[in-house]
């Protein structure tokens, strides 16, 4: 018996949701840590803060497409 391959096929639907889980997880904890760097920046100044806080928003908003394109994809998350 021979299989036949369809080369232009996408990827595995499971396959790329667990990428994009895997992703999502990535930058969830990217998001925490930054949120971390806030306190830490705290006792350096408010320049220190504001910068520490425009890279957590930015981490944060990338969490948030990654869990929207899951959602999407009908996978639901808890964070």
């Amino acid at each position: 018996m021979t299989a036949l391959i369809d080369k232009g096929a996408t990827v595995n639907p499971p396959v790329a949701h667990a990428e994009l889980i895997a992703t999502f997880k990535r930058a969830a904890a990217d998001a925490a840590h930054k949120f971390g760097l806030i306190k830490a920046a705290a006792n350096k100044g408010p320049k220190a803060i504001e910068a520490a806080t425009e890279t957590a928003a930015k981490a944060a908003k990338r969490r948030d497409s990654f869990a929207k394109k899951l959602g999407d994809l009908g996978v639901e998350l808890k964070y």
